[in-house]
């Protein structure tokens, strides 16, 4: 293999391979600056943006801290006490069971709207646009108002519930039913999930429908052994992302809940009682243990999830027993 240099004089080299025609420009002096100088605000921004904060937290995690007096390093105190604090071990529970009951619920139903939506119909792209709004609007504190004042006593809900003989006494103020409305909030939101699933079900071949109707088999059949298998991916996409969104809520929870999780400590999420400990009580040290604790769990959960989805998650390519 030869080489043909041009244009020594300015530095730079072309390089070209004999037999294949192909070009290699070598390395100008400043190439590497230049690169850096266009990377700079990134760099930048995930320094004192991200990376800064967070090993800051770190260090506070370890301390007692209040903002107005020098960190004392502390140990593992603030991790030790969080195992004798009720209101965490509430916050942790009422945490998991929005989790648990949002998440499956949500996924569900707005895999069953984008199965609605996937065949051709009159006003599709209306029907569309009407689902994925909410999304939009959702996660704001004027739509959780209006929700509030939706599910409190002799409100438009209470009041048809009552037509059918049910009595509540109102969802805001009933500490049964208030974990509840904030996951009917959540499943409202439902635009996201379904245009992802939307767009998976328009993947899946034509002719494995077919197919299958020539071998009878039913509705119910197919979405179980074509459609399910065909979008798992999109389906472990979905679920990665709403479970990792479904444990920072935060707006619609102190909207309805305050501080204090009301009524009695129901809606008393981990993000609001770690609020609270940091910009409440001014325990800083203890919020960035909380904080960190909440990375802990929500990087365990993604591990479960990466572990679990060997056995049902389904790739273009991989083999029978390759998953």
């Amino acid at each position: 293999m030869s080489r043909a240099t041009i244009a020594p004089d300015r530095g730079a080299e072309v390089a070209v391979a004999a037999g294949t025609g192909s070009r290699k420009r070598a390395r100008l002096p400043g190439d590497g600056l230049a690169g850096y100088l266009f990377l700079s605000p990134w760099i930048i921004g995930i320094v004192l943006l991200t990376l800064g904060p967070m090993v800051t937290s770190l260090y506070l995690s370890f301390t007692d801290y209040d903002l107005f007096n020098t960190p004392t390093w502390i140990g593992l105190e603030n991790y030790q006490r969080m195992f004798s604090d009720a209101r965490w071990l509430r916050s942790v529970q009422v945490t998991a069971i929005y989790v648990a009951l949002a998440v499956p619920i949500k996924l569900a139903v707005a895999l069953a709207v984008a199965v609605l939506l996937n065949g051709k119909r009159a006003g599709q792209g209306f029907y569309r646009a009407a689902f994925y709004g909410p999304s939009l609007i959702g996660g704001s504190v004027g739509v959780a108002i209006v929700w509030k004042m939706m599910f409190s006593d002799d409100s438009v809900v209470d009041q048809l519930l009552l037509r059918f003989g049910v009595d509540t006494g109102g969802w805001a103020g009933n500490p049964d039913f208030s974990l509840m409305m904030l996951v009917l909030l959540a499943t409202w939101q439902l635009g996201a999930p379904m245009v992802i699933f939307l767009a998976g079900l328009k993947q899946v071949p034509r002719e494995l429908y077919e197919a299958a109707e020539v071998d009878g088999a039913g509705r119910g059949r197919r979405f179980w052994s074509i459609t399910l298998p065909m979008i798992s991916p999109v389906l472990f996409f979905n679920l990665l992302l709403e479970t990792i969104n479904a444990f920072q809520v935060f707006t619609s929870a102190y909207v309805v809940g305050g501080p204090n999780g009301q009524p009695a400590g129901s809606t008393l999420f981990y993000t609001i009682y770690l609020f609270d400990r940091g910009f409440g009580d001014y325990r800083m040290g203890y919020a960035s243990a909380m904080a960190w604790m909440l990375l802990l769990g929500v990087g365990l959960v993604t591990v479960f999830l990466f572990r679990t989805a060997r056995g049902w998650v389904f790739y273009s390519g991989d083999s029978g027993d390759k998953r």
